[in-house]
C-alpha cells in the first residue's frame, strides 16, 4: 500500500478558516446593511462562494487532481454567475413593484 503525505495540517487550516468565513457570514448577515437587498445577497454569496471554493478545493480534493477534473469543475462557473443574476435581478424586480415583502 502505498503511503501518502498527509493534508492533516492544511484541512484542519481550512477548516478553522470555514468556521472563521461562517462567523463572518453571521455577523455581516445580522449587524451591516449594505444600503440594498441586492448588494446584502452579493456580499453573502460572494462569502458562501469563497467557502465552496475551499471545499472544494481541499474537501473534495480538487487541488490534488488533473486538470481534465478541474477544468469540468471551472466550466459550472459562467452558470453559478448567471444563477446569481437572475436571482438578484428578480429580486431588484419584485422590491421595485411592491411585490416583496421586507419584514
Amino acid at each position: 500500500m502505498a503511503e501518502g503525505k498527509s493534508h492533516f495540517k492544511e484541512l484542519l487550516l481550512v477548516f478553522l478558516g470555514l468556521l472563521v468565513l461562517t462567523g463572518i457570514t453571521v455577523y455581516v448577515a445580522k449587524n451591516i446593511n449594505f444600503g440594498s437587498l441586492a448588494l446584502n445577497i452579493t456580499v453573502a454569496l460572494a462569502i458562501a462562494t469563497l467557502k465552496a471554493t475551499l471545499v472544494a478545493l481541499y474537501f473534495m480534493h480538487l487541488k490534488w487532481e488533473s486538470k481534465l477534473i478541474i477544468s469540468f469543475a471551472v466550466i459550472s462557473i459562467p452558470f453559478l454567475i448567471l444563477a446569481i443574476g437572475i436571482m438578484v435581478w428578480d429580486i431588484n424586480n419584485k422590491i421595485g413593484l411592491g411585490n416583496y415583502n421586507l419584514q
